[in-house]
């Protein structure tokens, strides 16, 4: 009898190891560069969810280790990471609905808009449409402010420099760009210095994290200050097939940790970057060019509505509700600014 209930023993303890071990979740996460403002939101989603779980929920960050950033889309189809950061501008064909985010002068001007915004666009039943093809779900964004430009040279003031100027920039800032005569290439944020460096490229249009990590600022001698035509749409996407497996408890830890990281990143951005940005501007003497006003609102009739009306016919003929999710980016920008005057 000793024996037997030895052996009972051990088979339940073995059995509530294995039931241990299964429950046990770990997850690769696939972005790129090195770690920085613009993907502390993952960081903090993976110590979130690891602390709620007690570490059963881990999530393994690789910094372009899994995927470059133009297959990350293609890498969560396939399942061959379950988390990935990609930007909508990176490939338009395979996310049409995302690219609305992306059109010039949208009016968006702080990265709490820029969440409402996203929330919206993403919770949107032809967004998800669109991203359940590559076997996707929408998990968060990855608010960015608005775009400005650094260069090399004599400072771009009117958009008559801007004629001929080689710009790094994507989606519908290049088509911003474009329209008034620059000439947009989309290279990768990763090799924006190499171009600069080089000669192929005489700006390029970041928000300031990206020019400190991608070290664009080492180059530049002058910034636009207050050009803000826009910027790109970054989501943090998960395989849907790997979510809806999750168990409920470890669903609930990663969705509950959304908000939590969101609000740690823009905190983050806010109190940290803009201050060590502005410190590295003056350490570096780089010239803050203010572009004047009336240049400002000749570029916002050159490109917000003629881009955006190329932007509906396009997204129309594809049979993307393009007037749709415009409305719906922006309806919900007035109502989170009437919901923050109440």
């Amino acid at each position: 009898m000793k024996f037997s209930k030895l052996k009972t023993t051990a088979l339940a303890v073995t059995l509530a190891a294995f039931a241990g071990e299964a429950m046990a979740t770990e997850w690769n996460v696939s972005t790129w560069g090195k770690r920085r403002a613009f993907t502390e939101h993952l960081e903090k989603v993976a110590e979130l969810v690891s602390a709620k779980t007690n570490g059963e929920f881990t999530m393994n960050i690789s910094y372009g280790g899994l995927s470059n950033e133009k297959e990350n889309l293609d890498g969560i189809q396939i399942g061959a990471f379950e988390m990935a950061q990609i930007c909508a501008g990176y490939h338009e064909d395979k996310n049409p609905t995302l690219t609305v985010l992306e059109l010039p002068f949208l009016g968006v001007s702080t990265l709490a808009e820029e969440v409402a915004v996203s929330d919206a666009l993403y919770a949107h039943p032809a967004v998800k449409a669109d991203l359940a093809r590559w076997n996707a779900t929408l998990l968060m964004p990855s608010p960015m402010p608005q775009y400005n430009l650094v260069g090399t040279g004599e400072p771009r003031e009117t958009l008559d420099a801007f004629k001929g100027m080689r710009v790094r920039a994507t989606g519908g800032l290049g088509s911003a760009f474009s329209a008034v005569g620059a000439v947009p290439t989309s290279v990768t944020s990763s090799e924006a210095y190499t171009a600069m460096e080089s000669g192929v490229l005489d700006t390029v249009a970041f928000a300031q994290h990206a020019h400190l990590s991608f070290r664009t600022i080492d180059l530049a001698t002058w910034w636009t200050e207050n050009l803000n035509p826009g910027t790109v749409n970054c989501p943090i996407v998960v395989n849907t097939d790997a979510y809806e497996s999750l168990p409920a408890a470890h669903r609930e830890a990663l969705d509950s940790s959304v908000p939590e990281a969101i609000a740690f990143y823009i905190e983050n951005y806010e109190n940290k970057v803009i201050a060590q940005w502005n410190k590295i501007l003056a350490e570096k003497n780089v010239k803050k060019v203010q572009i004047p006003e009336a240049e400002l609102a000749a570029f916002r009739e050159a490109a917000g509505g003629p881009v955006r009306a190329a932007w509906m016919e396009k997204m129309q003929a594809q049979g993307v509700p393009a007037q749709e999710l415009y409305d719906t980016v922006t309806q919900a920008l007035a109502d989170f600014r009437a919901k923050q005057t109440n």
